[in-house]
């Protein structure tokens, strides 16, 4: 269930953009893992790790294997 009330912070924002690369190009877009999106943003595994855990917890995000992460949806784009 998608938590639409949810706010993201400053790096659950770069980590959704991360994952809409590509999307209006029609280029493959919506899976990363912790290690591309660590070396794309310059951010910590430990905050990475983080960050994706809110995303999933409000449902913008799934993890489909471990350390594979899928974009849902986000609500703001609506």
């Amino acid at each position: 269930m998608v938590n639409e009330e949810f706010e993201p912070d400053e790096r659950q924002k770069a980590i959704l953009d991360v994952l809409k690369e590509g999307q209006a190009e029609g280029n493959p877009w919506g899976y990363a893992n912790p290690k591309r999106l660590e070396q794309r943003l310059d951010i910590r595994r430990q905050y990475i790790n983080r960050a994706l855990q809110g995303l999933v917890d409000a449902g913008w995000i799934e993890k489909v294997n471990r350390g594979l992460y899928r974009f849902v949806v986000d609500p703001r784009d609506a």
